[in-house]
């Protein structure tokens, strides 16, 4: 069971927290709601028996798959410079921004 006890004051924190502006009865209103739909549909969850059951953290169940790593035609060093401005060449190599000063 679901030992969260649902309030004015903790809906209004996550309202302002989500920088959302309610008014006392939207308040009145939303704190009514999550304690129907959010608490009662946790508690609900809490009753189904799960004890053959193995945890899982994904729905379906995910594998790596990987290819084959070949070796393919690549660019030389002048076809990959080709589209390169002149001033950002230099010696064969693509010149990047400095990163340290």
């Amino acid at each position: 069971m679901v030992d969260v006890e649902v309030t004015k004051e903790l809906v209004k924190k996550v309202a302002q927290n989500a920088r959302l502006s309610l008014t006392d009865q939207e308040l009145t209103k939303f704190t009514k709601e999550i304690k129907e739909v959010i608490v009662e549909s946790f508690n609900l969850l809490d009753e189904v028996d799960v004890t053959d059951l193995e945890p899982s953290f994904q729905p379906i169940k995910q594998t790596n798959n990987y290819r084959k790593d070949e070796v393919g035609k690549s660019l030389s060093q002048e076809e990959a410079l080709v589209n390169v401005k002149e001033n950002l060449r230099e010696k064969g190599y693509i010149k990047g921004p400095k990163v340290l000063w």
